[in-house]
């Protein structure tokens, strides 16, 4: 009996009628005898709107509280879920982060999966159950809620499927796979059957919004197999799998790009040990990344 790990974006839970077919993709995993894990995030604009209501309250939201607010979306889209996978006739129940237990380390809004104890997840499997799972979030050794970053329900996908030793994983969004570049800008880009970790890695880190740069990692990491399917057409999608070469055989994978970068230049750094640091290490700690530093030799020569 296989094990596959299911993952619904908010897209793919938006509405009632989209949870609806979420749960006959569902129903139809289970009904080949499959043990079905399903994690899904929040149902598309509810975490923005949670966000905007902190910002209402304080300028200056306390960080735990901030976590603990913004995780009650995948709440919502997993009692629903679980609710009509009920009424549909099969055995199911929402699983909140800290009932699994999901392990985390690091600060709030950027914390990482360390463990998941799937002890009770696993009993409920051998009884036939599905349990739909929280994604994005995980509670630290405060016992405090915390969540992972955006699109965080793919990495607790690919960590559930470590832990639980799955056959597959699959990410469910509205697109139905990796395309060389972005369909909506150049109407000829083409779907890729078929691509590394790496390679899915820097179209990752270079603007393609199919999946986060931290849940490819993640999966390379675990040597985790993904799947990414459309849940809106059924069509094969794209592999994001591993190889003993670290690119494929094609000259060029895909062309990415981004509208969301900043530029700044610094002048005046004085070249002594340290500086480097001083200058990146705040920005690592407010979770802001660094694409890429170009050095130049200094303005007076």
């Amino acid at each position: 009996m296989k094990t596959v790990v299911l993952k619904f974006g908010g897209t793919s839970v938006g509405s009632i009628d989209r949870i609806k077919k979420v749960c006959k993709i569902i129903a139809s995993f289970k009904k080949k005898k499959n043990k079905v894990v399903v994690i899904s995030s929040a149902m598309s604009g509810i975490t923005n709107d949670l966000i905007n209501k902190s910002k209402l309250i304080s300028n200056n939201f306390d960080k735990a509280e901030y976590d603990t607010l913004v995780s009650t979306g995948e709440q919502v889209s997993c009692a629903l879920i679980a609710g009509r996978l009920n009424h549909i006739g099969f055995q199911s129940r929402s699983w909140m982060s800290w009932q699994i237990p999901i392990i985390t380390e690091g600060p709030y809004s950027g914390s990482r999966i360390n463990k998941v104890i799937v002890k009770e997840l696993n009993i409920y499997l051998k009884r036939g159950g599905i349990p739909i799972v929280t994604g994005f979030q995980g509670i630290n050794n405060k016992l405090r809620l915390t969540t992972i970053g955006r699109s965080g329900s793919d990495a607790t996908a690919i960590m559930f499927a470590k832990f639980i030793k799955a056959d597959e994983c699959i990410i469910y969004t509205d697109v139905d796979g990796v395309y060389t570049t972005d369909p909506r800008h150049y109407k000829n880009a083409k779907k890729i059957k078929k691509i590394f970790y790496d390679e899915m890695l820097e179209m990752a880190s270079l603007g393609s919004k199919v999946m986060q740069p931290t849940s490819v990692q993640d999966a390379k990491l675990n040597n985790i197999d993904i799947h990414v399917k459309s849940s809106f057409v059924s069509k094969p999608g794209t592999l994001i799998t591993g190889s003993k070469k670290s690119f494929s055989d094609q000259i060029i994978t895909g062309i990415s790009s981004t509208k969301n970068d900043a530029k700044i230049t610094i002048v005046a750094v004085k070249d002594r040990p340290g500086v480097a640091a001083s200058i990146f290490k705040p920005l690592s700690q407010n979770l802001i990344n660094v694409d890429m530093v170009v050095q130049n030799i200094s303005l007076n020569g």
